[in-house]
């Protein structure tokens, strides 16, 4: 009986929090009063719409086994599309809303950070070599409560490179996170155990480690490093295999690669000034956007949802929305500068922004991602350039990482209210 009451609970927060993250507020707050000793503190979160969307498909599988890897990858809940407009467009409150609730401290630089795919869990590294996992639900609850001053949101605090980490991901689909440093290697961390503060297994390179990304199903990890040739990795036998055709590859360091949420594509970008985009199955190139952002490095690329659009950023102060299809830019940010650090430009949880520090004024700009209008900054308090900013999947908040040897966690509180 207890069992089944603590069931029924976790329904009703998953609800609640769905109702929130869809903009009914109303709804939330009604059914939160007619639920009596029910949830009080729920953040907005997909969560429910993920789960359901599991569950029809797996109604559809035919005979039993392992999970495909296919609906592990998880599922988009809303996209920007500039064809059709969007029933919750505009639903997610501009990035001036924002507040920091939690300052995660450093003894270095802080260079990395990520979300988990779920949004639960966040991760931040640093050039003094060590790898902090973050519970976000557990920073969210206590702002809900307003007692910030008792948040202690890490959970685990990992070491095993000896130098600086610049780069960290999230296994899709089980308790591993990845970082890459700049002691030319790749960690992979079991941090699921208590105990375990280094690596179960790694990978040696011959250069620094740039940046990485998991494929959505979890059996591949791509790998750019300060040599122009990207490298793709078998997770299980650490097999690495690169495209057969040299004219494929980059002629400068990469600087980002990330994943199509449909595994069918995946980009990069290198200080060379280009963006590639390559076939997730056959790992060829299939098109080149050459000086993408005239002539400086190109310092970001992210896939939308749907697949459909590419944002990219650059050391020319703009981030540009590619139209994947044609080829073409279809909508550029401008306002922020950005001309020496190399940042990233990302979506907001709902795509309805998009989000890029400025290193001048030491502030986080966004804008309105269809229409490519600027709102007011957000002014951060860092005292030092930002060289990382990352924004959660699932809810509306994000991390900003400094210079100044903090990561700063924001929140829009207002959701909660």
């Amino acid at each position: 009986m207890a069992a089944a009451v603590k069931d029924r609970e976790l329904l009703y927060k998953l609800i609640v929090s769905q109702l929130r993250y869809d903009g009914y507020e109303n709804v939330a707050s009604s059914l939160v009063k007619s639920l009596a000793g029910g949830p009080t503190t729920c953040a907005p979160s997909s969560r429910l719409a993920h789960i359901v969307n599991l569950g029809l498909k797996s109604e559809g599988e035919s005979g039993y086994g392992s999970i495909p890897s296919s609906l592990l990858a998880g599922a988009p809940t809303g996209s920007i599309d500039l064809e059709f407009g969007r029933e919750d467009a505009q639903n997610a409150a501009a990035l001036c809303d924002y507040e920091t609730v939690c300052i995660i401290p450093h003894k270095g630089q802080c260079t990395a950070a990520t979300f988990s795919p779920d949004g639960h869990l966040a991760a931040t590294g640093s050039y003094d070599t060590s790898i902090k996992i973050i519970d976000v639900e557990r920073i969210v609850a206590k702002s809900s409560q307003g007692a910030m001053h008792e948040i202690f949101p890490v959970v685990r605090t990992l070491y095993d490179h000896m130098e600086s980490v610049t780069c960290i991901e999230f296994h899709p689909n089980t308790p591993i996170l990845a970082s890459g440093g700049d002691d030319c290697t790749v960690k992979f961390f079991e941090f699921a155990k208590p105990s375990v503060k280094r690596a179960f297994r790694s990978i040696q390179e011959v250069v620094p480690v740039r940046c990485m990304a998991f494929h959505p199903g979890g059996d591949f990890l791509l790998v750019g490093t300060e040599q122009p040739t990207i490298r793709l990795y078998d997770v299980n036998t650490l097999q690495c295999f690169v495209s057969s055709n040299p004219k494929d590859q980059h002629s400068g360091p990469i600087t980002s690669v990330r994943y199509a949420p449909t595994a069918k594509l995946y980009a990069t970008s290198s200080k060379d000034g280009s963006v590639k985009l390559w076939d997730g199955i056959s790992n060829r190139c299939v098109n080149t956007f050459p000086n993408s952002h005239s002539t400086t490095e190109v310092s970001s690329v992210a896939f939308s949802r749907n697949s459909k659009y590419l944002l990219t950023c650059g050391k020319d102060s703009l981030a540009n929305l590619w139209e994947i299809s044609t080829g073409r830019i279809i909508n550029t940010y401008k306002g922020a500068v950005q001309s020496h650090c190399r940042s990233q430009a990302v979506f907001n949880h709902t795509e309805d922004w998009v989000i890029m520090p400025d290193e001048k004024t030491v502030s986080v700009n966004s804008w309105d991602a269809k229409t490519a209008e600027r709102v007011k900054p957000l002014t951060t308090a860092h005292s030092s350039p930002i060289r990382c900013i990352v924004h959660s999947p699932s809810m509306p908040a994000f991390i900003s990482c400094s210079d100044d040897y903090r990561a700063r966690f924001w929140y829009n509180l207002k959701t909660l209210q």
